[in-house]
């Protein structure tokens, strides 16, 4: 399946793609991101977003020329930047008559036959009704994610919910428009990669590039997610989040950023019971 087909679609952006060069949050973008979202779910698509930035808005609130090294000084700024990213989204997709829903994420969750059903049924529940759930990390009381140890800016994050959820595709927006077959800020003779068949470690040495002062990520992030959604029979595309009507280039077919293939069908129980749960009303289990 490639994008134009896909029903259910996770997508994710990242602080870069959020805020302007001095850290403080582009309301210009967040509007954009908003109304090209709510038109998307009115066409009759089903859209998760995976939402970094809650550091970056405590960052700017808390006056803080840089990001914060220290766990307490990250969780410290999650805390104030989380509902302020909230307040700043709803702003925005209210003027579009777009519910919305925050999902806070740690990754107990995902290993957790509980509180993964939990999970399911949750984003089940939220996509039947058309209410675009918001994702994050709940960086304030997870030390592994803010460490980087597991998702890395949300990448992984996104990968490990459109697993969940059996979306029909993922959609990462970078701060570049791709993978490069070299460095695209020190070669301007580098070739974007158009389609990628499988993720080899040749590849995986192309996306060694640095990554931006506000977001945790880089490149090599974003690769491993798409291998994770590769492996599990989900496509991929990583591409610029410069300009957000790229979204309707996606869902168009058009050739934009770098599309790594589904390396097997995606099937199984678990996509078939979640698509399912969104159009019934999903069995509640117990949280204990």
């Amino acid at each position: 399946m490639n994008l134009t087909e896909a029903q259910i679609l996770v997508i994710k952006i990242g602080t870069t793609s959020l805020t302007h060069e001095n850290g403080t949050v582009d309301l210009h973008k967040m509007d954009q991101l908003a109304r090209v979202l709510t038109d998307l779910e009115n066409e009759g698509r089903r859209l998760i977003l995976v939402s970094s930035g809650a550091i970056g808005c405590g960052m700017y609130r808390l006056r803080m020329s840089e990001r914060p090294t220290t766990l307490e000084e990250k969780q410290m700024a999650a805390s104030v930047g989380q509902g302020l990213l909230m307040e700043l989204y709803h702003r925005s997709f209210d003027s579009y008559y777009q519910n919305i829903a925050q999902i806070l994420l740690t990754k107990d969750v995902f290993y957790n036959k509980i509180k993964r059903h939990n999970a399911m049924h949750t984003f089940a529940a939220l996509l039947r009704e058309g209410i675009i759930p918001i994702v994050n990390e709940n960086d304030v009381i997870s030390t592994d994610e803010i460490e980087e140890e597991r998702f890395g800016d949300n990448d992984r994050l996104s990968a490990m919910t459109a697993n969940l959820i059996g979306a029909d595709g993922l959609v990462i927006l970078s701060d570049v428009d791709g993978l490069y077959d070299k460095d695209p800020y020190k070669n301007k003779d580098a070739v974007r990669i158009e389609t990628v068949d499988t993720i080899t470690p040749e590849l995986m040495a192309l996306a060694d590039h640095s990554a931006s002062d506000l977001g945790t990520g880089g490149m090599i992030t974003k690769l491993e997610a798409a291998r994770y959604a590769a492996d599990r029979g989900i496509p991929t595309l990583i591409t610029s989040g410069d300009d957000l009507n790229v979204l309707y280039q996606i869902v168009q077919g058009e050739r934009v950023g770098t599309l790594f293939k589904a390396r097997q069908k995606k099937g199984g129980e678990k996509s078939n019971q979640t698509k399912k749960q969104t159009q019934e009303e999903p069995k509640q289990e117990d949280g204990q």
